[in-house]
């Protein structure tokens, strides 16, 4: 598989509280192409101080940061935080990752890279998913507590029998969520991303998995995408996106589940998950389990076979 180019970047960094993270990240969005952002000092729930790591693949235009900083400081009452700009030489981050990305366990699934060499936990389902240019190798909370709410479907046998049904993975990243419903239960999974990249990943990743039989990727862009209907209903829906358009397609994903079938979103934090559910109980969801690992929470919800079951 071919991977980019390693470039230089720049990185901005800069403290702010808790509840501001989503403000500044939506300011700085258009002049920045990936974020990071650590807890640093933990003083209980929307108090905490958070390190935010913007990164730009060329010099960023300072003043119009700056200006998108004293917007997002000013709908938030907050000072203008401080800056630290540093120019990062290029590195291969993919190839560090694959050395470093140790296999991971979420409960029957055995997340592990093409440079494992070791032996499968007896009992364990195997997914190969190497650091890549999409998203999700499992590492990730928001993907781990996806990979345990699976888990918990599956040690129910509920909703989907082996062979029977079908499956969503909702913004499929590298298709780690698609391959452990695949895997699980032999069914097929439909599998698409807004990302053309995420869906070559995917692709290659069924492939290499000897789940390429099962999979449908396409990219599209959510449920406006006419193939995403094709096999609806489906008896589980992954979406592991973000907190605001899990909301704005709550409606559709709704109406794509079957009547009995299961919802796990993800990609949402704590403090989020009362929007979330706002948008999904007004369609007749109801919660069933969450999973936090902070600061991430995974929900999976049900939908009544029955109104207002």
């Amino acid at each position: 598989m071919a991977h980019k180019k390693a470039q230089d970047v720049w990185r901005v960094r800069f403290v702010i509280p808790s509840g501001a993270v989503e403000a500044f990240e939506t300011a700085l969005e258009p002049h920045c192409e990936a974020f990071l952002c650590f807890l640093i000092e933990d003083d209980g729930p929307n108090h905490g101080q958070w390190q935010v790591d913007a990164y730009s693949p060329g010099k960023p235009d300072m003043s119009n940061m700056k200006m998108a900083l004293a917007l997002a400081a000013a709908a938030t009452g907050l000072p203008e935080p401080e800056l630290t700009i540093e120019h990062e030489a290029a590195r291969n981050w993919l190839a560090e990752n694959l050395q470093t990305f140790p296999p991971i366990r979420a409960g029957r699934y055995f997340v592990h890279g093409s440079h494992f060499d070791g032996q499968v936990p007896h009992g364990a389902l195997p997914l190969m998913v190497d650091a890549a240019t999409a998203f999700g190798s499992g590492e990730h909370q928001s993907t781990y507590g996806c990979l345990l709410a699976l888990d918990g479907l599956a040690k129910r046998n509920d909703p989907l029998r082996v062979g029977f049904g079908r499956a969503l993975d909702m913004g499929t990243g590298s298709g780690i969520l698609a391959l452990a419903m695949a895997r699980t239960w032999k069914v097929k999974v439909v599998a698409t991303d807004i990302d053309e990249e995420s869906v070559r990943v995917t692709r290659f990743n069924a492939i290499r998995n000897g789940l390429a039989d099962y999979m449908h990727c396409f990219p599209g862009d959510g449920f406006k995408t006419g193939k995403v209907w094709q096999d609806a209903p489906y008896d589980v829906i992954c979406a592991n996106i973000l907190a605001r358009p899990l909301c704005s397609m709550a409606r559709d994903l709704s109406r794509a589940v079957a009547p009995g079938g299961r919802v796990i979103l993800a990609g949402l934090l704590n403090r989020q998950e009362n929007m979330v559910l706002a948008a999904y109980r007004m369609q007749g969801l109801r919660l069933e389990r969450r999973i936090r690992l902070a600061p991430w929470s995974t929900l999976v919800l049900k939908k009544g076979r029955k109104a207002g079951e």
